[in-house]
């Protein structure tokens, strides 16, 4: 009987331990990190999907007859002085990521009320004295009512926040809108020891916007997406653990 209670002790706490720890905390459970699959982003930003964009297609959807030039020249990706910004589905192009932001708000409020009410009946038709006789003892009508309030309240609050990120990630373009904008999505991951970083990027591009060079910078890419973050054992130090999670969140206090 003993064994047995031990052993449902035993599988009941094997369970709550496992299902306390997270699959990505049991990946790098003595040992490094695992990497995501070259090709596979561990979790890949959303792609947009065309149907969200309501714009007419390229050139009205007329199609443009090709020309043939008895030029030695051109200027396509493979020519010497040719472009080779990223103009269509699985071409790559460098997206530069520098946000130097700072912002600060400070509000404070004051607020204060006073009153105060009251009413005697020294003499009303000998009302008072009539009073006395049916009021319980030490109540009268001199004062009848008198009343006061006071309330106040105050409150200071500051919120400063300063962001600083310098990187710089090659994406893959992953679609084109029927105007021609370009739908890209970029993964990068680096180990170090037991620590990997991994940065996340998504959004949609003007092929114009493009650099020469094959860069754009964040702030030409719209609905940006961008992530960067990582796991690990110093990643894992610094989260609450599951328990204090729960009680702050059905915590009242």
């Amino acid at each position: 009987m003993t064994l047995a209670r031990y052993s449902k002790s035993a599988a009941l706490i094997a369970l709550v331990a496992t299902a306390g720890c997270s699959s990505s905390r049991l990946d790098h459970m003595f040992k490094p990190p695992s990497m995501s699959p070259v090709g596979e982003m561990r979790n890949p930003m959303p792609a947009p999907a065309p149907e969200r964009y309501n714009v007419p297609p390229k050139n009205g959807g007329v199609t443009e007859p090709t020309h043939t030039t008895a030029s030695l020249w051109h200027s396509g990706p493979t020519s010497l002085f040719g472009d080779r910004r990223a103009r269509k589905s699985g071409d790559i192009v460098t997206v530069v990521i520098e946000i130097d932001e700072e912002a600060e708000m400070k509000n404070r409020t004051d607020r204060s009320r006073s009153s105060s009410d009251g009413l005697s009946v020294p003499a009303l038709l000998g009302v008072p004295s009539l009073a006395q006789d049916v009021l319980p003892g030490g109540a009268g009508l001199d004062p009848a009512i008198d009343a006061s309030s006071n309330n106040a309240s105050s409150g200071d609050g500051t919120i400063k926040r300063e962001e600083r990120i310098t990187l710089r990630i090659a994406a893959t373009v992953i679609g084109e809108l029927p105007n021609g904008h370009l739908a890209i999505s970029g993964s990068q991951e680096i180990r170090v020891n037991y620590e990997l970083r991994e940065l996340l990027v998504g959004g949609i591009i003007r092929p114009e916007d493009i650099a020469r060079n094959n860069t754009i910078t964040y702030d030409k890419i719209a609905d940006a997406r961008i992530s960067y973050g990582g796991r690990g054992q110093i990643s894992d130090l610094q989260k609450a653990r599951y328990g204090s999670q729960i009680l702050d969140m059905i915590s009242p206090f």
